[in-house]
């Protein structure tokens, strides 16, 4: 039940993932005249599509790796290194779509980093350029001592959480902004044309998104256990069929969330 319930939430978590990029993408397309990359406003619509994908789409993926069952026995070097190219591809779209908008703001002379959108997204992506370097020289690398990622790995998950959670409202925040930018003086924001609309439910799928990742990652049980340690749900994943079975330590624990 456990494991179906978890593979339910991924399908969930895939769909909403891929809708949240089309229609950025469509948007873009659809109602200001697709991309480019010449300093004009082309160059600017890459920065939604990036920026969604990369500290939204591709950075909730990256948290949960290892909530994936198959995570769960076994070395767990691959999972760090799938972690950790993830969490990379994620960055490498983030500044990709801040070279976009700086360039942009730069070859039309426009002020950067004066709105609280520009505060929080930049605010995120600096947090998040940390928490990967962290986790590169401290949980990658071998030279750290299990004490010292013990203490830290609390840290490293409540920023990653936090950075999702910034990465969120910076998101919304660039919408609405957007929209209340509409020219067109025949259907203004307030009497929400077609393009407002679309662009609302593209907040709200990006809202979904990021709620189902965080209850994934700081409410459910689907978490890697302790070395020797395995819990009564991660038991029937070691226990199946075909399995090699180790020793362990069980551990009974209560059907409800953990901390």
């Amino acid at each position: 039940m456990a494991m179906g319930q978890f593979y339910l939430f991924s399908l969930v978590l895939g769909t909403l993932g891929s809708l949240c990029t089309l229609f950025t993408v469509y948007w873009v397309q659809h109602w200001h005249d697709g991309f480019g990359w010449d300093g004009t406003k082309l160059m600017f619509n890459w920065h939604p599509v990036l920026m969604v994908t990369g500290m939204v789409v591709l950075y909730g993926a990256a948290s949960l790796v290892y909530r994936l069952p198959q995570s769960w026995v076994g070395s767990k070097l691959p999972w760090k290194l799938l972690h950790a190219v993830l969490h990379l591809a994620a960055f490498v779209l983030a500044v990709l779509g801040l070279v976009a908008v700086f360039n942009f703001h730069y070859h039309n002379r426009l002020s950067n980093l004066y709105s609280l959108h520009s505060w929080v997204g930049i605010t995120a992506v600096t947090l998040f350029a940390c928490q990967w370097l962290l986790g590169f020289t401290v949980f990658l690398l071998p030279w750290a001592s299990l004490s010292l990622r013990s203490l830290l790995k609390p840290i490293h998950v409540f920023f990653g959480a936090v950075i999702l959670s910034l990465s969120m409202a910076s998101v919304l925040s660039g919408i609405n902004e957007k929209l209340f930018n509409l020219k067109n003086a025949t259907a203004p924001y307030s009497s929400l044309p077609p393009e407002a609309c679309f662009a609302n439910i593209t907040g709200m799928l990006v809202v979904a998104f990021v709620g189902i990742v965080l209850y994934v990652l700081l409410v459910s049980s689907w978490k890697r256990p302790e070395p020797g340690i395995l819990t009564d749900r991660q038991l029937r994943l070691h226990l199946r069929p075909g399995s090699r079975p180790y020793p362990i330590a069980y551990v009974p624990v209560a059907s409800g969330p953990s901390q």
